[in-house]
């Protein structure tokens, strides 16, 4: 099928939201947002209200749907993903220190050059590669400076070089590290499952991207969901949304905010990042159950702040 949609006017999109229904009480404010934000990204938060289709054709909004409750979700996941990503950079960082100390201590401030501490050639030669392609693009003055000083190795210490991966990159170097063991060391600082803490490094690479990209986290499904800790830690455990089926995890969002929240409180003493989350979802008045909150998660150990 060919598109054959042709572009539309600021007051074509505000004559069109009108006629399916929606209030536009102000519609000069209404399409000074449309131009700024756009009707296609707009649409993700209006889907919800609009009424079942029974003809194939038509998009009716129900009853009472206002522009300024589109805009306010909007805001609220603008806002969602800033806060979200507060947490994660927080929990990367902590991770990809621990990842160094274990590997320096045992094997050097080069270990990561040492092929046999990882499996797969192919994998640790693709990750090396990218790794040595970062060193010699970048401009940073720690970069140069170890270039100007050091000759030998040709790439820098491991606690160096960590930081120039990207953490899609960094969760690859952590879940392709050989000896179990190493990573068992690393997740227990957490007192998490070596599996559970790699999964959930992956799953945090798509999150950190649909962040980058501006993408909706509000009631979305999420494609790579994680592997889900089952019996330990039992502080954490009772809080996730494990689902009907063990094998796989629910896709909202809110099971990354348990594991984000969990790993807050174990490496920054004294955060707010749970009551932030709280007042945003108030000052909103976004209905928790729309990003995968069950009922009762207000009685759940973790979320009692």
């Amino acid at each position: 099928m060919k598109y054959g949609k042709p572009p539309t006017s600021l007051a074509e999109q505000i004559r069109l939201l009108d006629s399916r229904g929606m209030v536009i009480v102000d519609p000069d404010a209404a399409g000074f947002y449309l131009s700024h934000i756009g009707y296609y990204r707009l649409r993700g938060y209006w889907i919800p209200f609009e009424e079942p289709v029974t003809d194939g054709t038509t998009h009716r909004f129900r009853r009472g749907t206002t522009f300024e409750r589109v805009l306010n979700l909007y805001t609220f996941d603008r806002e969602l993903r800033l806060l979200v990503n507060d947490a994660i950079e927080r929990v990367e960082i902590s991770v990809r220190n621990q990842w160094v100390d274990a590997l320096a201590q045992k094997d050097g401030a080069h270990a990561y050059l040492k092929s046999s501490l990882f499996a797969g050639y192919r994998y640790y030669g693709k990750g090396l590669a990218e790794i040595t392609r970062e060193f010699e693009q970048s401009k940073e003055p720690y970069i140069r400076h170890y270039k100007k000083r050091y000759k030998e190795p040709d790439l820098p210490p491991l606690w160096v070089a960590v930081s120039i991966m990207t953490l899609g990159q960094f969760s690859h170097w952590f879940s392709n590290l050989k000896h179990t063991a190493v990573r068992t060391r690393i997740a227990k600082v957490y007192d998490l499952d070596e599996a559970v803490l790699s999964s959930f490094l992956h799953h945090l690479t798509v999150i950190r991207n649909l962040c980058a990209h501006h993408a909706r986290l509000w009631n979305r499904e999420v494609t790579v969901t994680m592997k889900l800790p089952r019996t330990k830690p039992a502080s954490l455990v009772p809080n996730l949304d494990i689902g009907p089926d063990p094998n796989r995890a629910p896709r909202r969002i809110y099971n990354t905010l348990v594991m984000l929240a969990y790993l807050m409180d174990r490496i920054s003493p004294g955060h707010r990042w749970k009551q932030r989350l709280f007042e945003l979802m108030e000052r909103h008045r976004v209905e928790a159950r729309q990003m995968g909150f069950p009922a009762d998660y207000r009685e759940r150990p973790l979320w009692r702040v």
